[in-house]
């Protein structure tokens, strides 16, 4: 087995998922609607990933959004088991 790493934006709610989804994708960006990890205990059980090229372009559309933001996080699963970390 390998190692699957990936970035995600672990928001408050879902509508705050849907509409970061909606202008990434306007953007260009490859997106993808995922299960908030365990690890990260606190939302609405909705990620969105994304590449991590598309990290500034993240960045940009979360600005002036904090309140709707838990969190950026690198998820690795490595043969089964997941570990999170956050993305400075």
């Amino acid at each position: 087995m390998g190692i699957e790493s990936f970035p995600i934006a672990a928001l408050r709610s879902r509508q705050a998922v849907l509409r970061l989804d909606s202008m990434l994708r306007r953007a260009g960006a490859r997106t993808e609607i995922v299960s908030t990890p365990r690890q990260v205990a606190i939302g609405c059980g909705l990620s969105l990933r994304f590449d991590m090229k598309d990290l500034p372009l993240v960045k940009q559309y979360l600005q002036g959004q904090e309140q709707a933001l838990i969190g950026l996080y690198r998820v690795e699963n490595v043969s089964g088991r997941v570990h999170v970390t956050p993305l400075n």
